[in-house]
């Protein structure tokens, strides 16, 4: 009787495949999984880190409400993200959020059904980053400069608009999508009370994993994903090959407008209140979050799945602080040094 042959590989085999699977790659891959996993290994010692100083830290509450303080940074990193690997920035995304947040709040206080507002608050978000694109591919203004210029326009209307005072009385119907989840359990306790027994995955959490796949398939398999990463690394060579540069960047930085839209309406949403100085310094955690999933700003280079632990890297560090008495002052500096750190890894790792 013949022995059945196994394909199972010896690890020796299995070493061999991986050393030849890596020798393939490129140059640039092999400095974005190096990044990644720098990432990702920073973000294992926070929560072990923090789990060790805080018995609630590791709590499924906890969990829930890291995740849900996240999507913040995470929506604005992975619109940012994309601008970034055309070679550009985005520097008016907190301004953009505040201003459609608040243009939503105030079309539902003057009687727009709560979805039509929170949808024209998208649009004008929108509409901020296609003007963006357009003052960068038509006017050829440094995408500094140009973003520059839209925070504080975007920071500016939304103030005039409702006189630096926050939108309040909107109703607990523009409260659900912030505040919403799925699969909570509630039951009745011994005094008559609710008892939470699952708090429920958060619609914004699951939201934020919906644009994270989106995106990601977008720049890994579609076209105008390839031209993104092309234009980032090589622009004029870009525009030799037939790519359609000026419109690959319209489009990175109207992404990056509208998932700010999406973050404002979701950050007023929970607060069922419209703040028109909500989201100020929000582009740099976002900014932050992508350089330190690996995300390079010369362009060219990162992933949304590395912007995304870079994401959860900040939201731990700041929860984490949080619940170990640590001011906002110092949060602060840390953070300040964190993204001087990423920014000047980032410089390393071009120079090589």
């Amino acid at each position: 009787m013949k022995s059945e042959r196994t394909t199972e590989q010896t690890p020796p085999a299995r070493a061999h495949s991986s050393f030849l699977f890596w020798m393939n790659m490129s140059g640039d891959e092999r400095k974005d999984l190096v990044q990644k996993f720098a990432a990702l290994f920073s973000l294992v010692v926070l929560i072990i880190a923090f789990s060790l100083t805080s018995d609630a830290f590791l709590s499924l509450g906890n969990a829930m409400t890291v995740s849900l303080q996240t999507t913040s940074i995470a929506f604005l990193g992975i619109g940012v993200t994309v601008v970034i690997l055309t070679g550009g920035i985005d520097l008016s995304v907190g301004s953009v959020l505040a201003l459609s947040g608040t243009v939503a709040g105030l079309l539902v206080k003057a009687g727009w059904p709560v979805y039509a507002g929170m949808g024209a608050g998208v649009l004008v978000g929108t509409l901020c980053g296609v003007i963006n694109g357009l003052v960068v591919t038509r006017l050829k203004l440094a995408p500094f400069i140009a973003t520059l210029g839209m925070m504080m326009i975007a920071r500016g209307v939304a103030l005039q608009l409702t006189g630096a005072a926050p939108v309040s009385q909107l109703g607990e119907a523009f409260g659900e999508l912030g505040n919403g989840s799925f699969f909570r359990m509630l039951e009745k306790g011994a005094n008559g009370l609710p008892h939470m027994i699952f708090p429920g995955i958060p619609y914004p959490v699951v939201l934020m994993i919906l644009t994270a796949i989106v995106v990601a398939f977008i720049l890994r398999r579609l076209s105008i994903g390839r031209h993104i990463y092309a234009v980032g690394s090589n622009e004029e060579a870009s525009r030799l090959a037939g790519v359609n540069v000026n419109g690959t960047k319209m489009f990175a930085y109207a992404t990056s407008g509208f998932l700010a839209g999406i973050t404002g309406i979701i950050l007023m949403s929970r607060l069922v209140t419209a703040q028109p100085n909500e989201g100020v310094m929000y582009e740099l955690d976002a900014i932050a979050a992508a350089v330190i999933g690996g995300t390079s700003l010369m362009g060219g280079i990162g992933t949304i799945s590395g912007t995304m632990i870079g994401a959860f890297v900040i939201g731990i560090l700041r929860n984490g602080l949080n619940m170990n008495g640590v001011s906002s002052f110092i949060q602060q500096i840390i953070i300040g040094c964190v993204i001087i750190g990423t920014v000047y890894v980032d410089n390393l790792r071009n120079r090589r």
